[in-house]
């Protein structure tokens, strides 16, 4: 792998592409398909050069850019060799939703263009940063491989790609194994990095009256026990199950969440990639699958209601404060070894502030900062009030009432581990980016840092520890802020297990109810 950054003209962007041979022509019919998927024809490839197919058709001979088509078939011309800088493989949710922009956006940081084409191999795309915006020499050349997060890994693991890109977290397993030939530890923050989160939606066709499904009947549609529409309070019509391939990051995922130990439906419909599965949904009135939040083309996202009652609904708030249950953070890892240069300034922007822009452009969800106004309707009240349970505890279910009424909420959101004070690694992240918007507002803004536990132990002692984490993360914005926060006055709340966000059954709700909001008021900044 090479390591350097900056690179002669003549090195750069070099592409070695297998030499052409022309076969018979049964061997050589594929189809080329255009970027979005509009267009598709099948016919013979007659020659690949200098990035063009000539195609034979029943048109006659066309000349068609690879940086349009996508080639399908046995017979379409392969890399060789790529000639890069940096090899990024795994998800493709990552591949082929985030890198491209993500790719215009470093060049932008850097002062240069970029040019990503497809590349002759189905799933692959090469960019080509080019210095002086796109008038002076290479600088810099990626290729780009979409795959499955385990292939990822494994590249990582076999030293043919420097990026692995992953919808999930690295697995025990797959660690320790990475660690063992020498590639150091896979989540340390250097080596992790959280990109973006991605709130896994549940889609139906538009014309679809369904606007809601509890855990129970999304469980039951998708194994198979619920088999109509008019069973959820939609029409009387049976109900087509969409589905991804078994071993991709987002099905198990989806899995896991949804299905718990039950298995999918047999007469599911099985989908490739998310592109495909929302447009089987939008062309099905009875179809309902899932696809990342940057996928939905124009399918309904419906409402979830978990088992304790408490509704979630997809959107980029509850997905930067993860309080929305399918949601998922999408990663980039590396090696210790390879931590060159020219990786960590790729990761450091990707990671970055600078690069929110490029992420929430292609539709997911960036780890910036945001201010709501949330306007608090009587049910919401009332489920804040329903949680206390005696009079003791109502007292403090009120004050939390009048408070939220006067304060607008961040996304920010710290949690924690079981009785613990010590911040996930995600909290890490959002510390930097809170003391750089905080920085930007007027002299005089009031923030608030309360903390909420999950349901386990005694009401008295989860409020003590809201009230001490709350500290700590008061504490470690001080420690990282210093001088930049002294125009801001902080207070710190703790409310225990009241207004939980998720429900107390499960590890994954418990984990979530675990946190530190951050509250806000006065002008907004810059960054308001």
């Amino acid at each position: 792998m090479k390591s350097g950054f900056f690179r002669s003209t003549a090195a750069a962007a070099a592409l070695s592409i297998a030499a052409f041979a022309p076969q018979s022509a049964a061997a050589q019919e594929v189809t080329l398909r255009s970027n979005d998927g509009s267009v598709a024809m099948q016919g013979v490839i007659l020659d690949f050069a200098d990035g063009f197919y000539q195609f034979q058709t029943e048109l006659g001979v066309l000349r068609l850019s690879a940086a349009r088509m996508i080639c399908e078939g046995n017979a379409c011309p392969s890399l060789e060799q790529v000639d890069a800088d940096l090899v990024f493989k795994g998800s493709d949710t990552l591949a082929q939703g985030i890198m491209p922009l993500l790719m215009s956006g470093f060049a932008s940081e850097l002062g240069a263009e970029a040019d990503v084409r497809n590349g002759p191999r189905q799933g692959t795309a090469v960019a080509e940063l080019v210095g002086d915006g796109g008038f002076g020499d290479p600088i810099g050349n990626y290729l780009i491989e979409a795959t499955n997060t385990d292939d990822g890994f494994d590249a990582l693991l076999d030293d043919t790609a420097n990026v692995a890109l992953s919808a999930r977290r690295i697995r025990p397993d797959e660690a320790r194994a990475l660690r063992a030939v020498g590639a150091g530890n896979m989540v340390d923050v250097r080596q992790e990095r959280i990109v973006a989160v991605d709130p896994v939606t549940v889609i139906v066709n538009p014309s679809n009256n369904v606007d809601l499904l509890t855990s129970e009947q999304l469980t039951g549609i998708f194994s198979g026990t619920i088999r109509n529409w008019s069973q959820v309070g939609g029409p009387n019509a049976p109900i087509t199950v969409v589905t991804r391939e078994a071993g991709t990051a987002i099905r198990e995922f989806f899995d896991e969440r949804v299905l718990g130990s039950a298995p999918i439906s047999a007469d599911a419909n099985v989908t490739d990639d998310n592109n495909t599965m929302a447009a089987e949904v939008n062309a099905d009135p009875n179809a309902i699958g899932f696809v990342g939040y940057a996928f939905q083309r124009g399918a309904k996202p419906l409402t979830l209601e978990l088992t304790c009652g408490i509704v979630a609904t997809p959107s980029p708030f509850a997905s930067k404060t993860e309080e929305y249950p399918l949601d998922r953070r999408l990663y980039m890892y590396v090696t210790e070894n390879g931590l060159t240069d020219t990786t960590s300034q790729f990761l450091d922007f990707a990671t970055s502030a600078a690069a929110d822009g490029a992420i929430a452009k292609a539709g997911f969800v960036d780890l910036g900062i945001t201010r709501l106004t949330e306007d608090l309707s009587e049910e919401k009240v009332q489920s804040m009030r329903n949680s206390a349970i005696d009079a003791y505890e109502r007292g403090f279910a009120d004050a939390l009432v009048e408070d939220r009424l006067t304060w607008d909420r961040l996304s920010s959101t710290f949690r924690f581990a079981s009785g613990s004070s010590r911040l996930d690694e995600r909290g890490r992240i959002d510390l930097q980016r809170l003391v750089d918007y905080l920085a930007q507002q007027p002299d005089g803004t009031e923030v608030a840092l309360v903390g909420f536990t999950d349901s386990d132990g005694a009401f008295d002692g989860n409020r003590t520890l809201a009230i001490q984490r709350a500290r700590q993360v008061a504490a470690e914005l001080d420690q990282l802020g210093g001088s930049l926060l002294n125009g801001i006055n902080f207070d710190t709340k703790g409310y225990g297990e009241l207004s939980p966000a998720a429900c107390n059954d499960n590890n994954l709700g418990k984990r979530v109810n675990r946190r530190v909001e951050v509250w806000i008021r006065g002008e907004a900044g810059a960054n308001g």
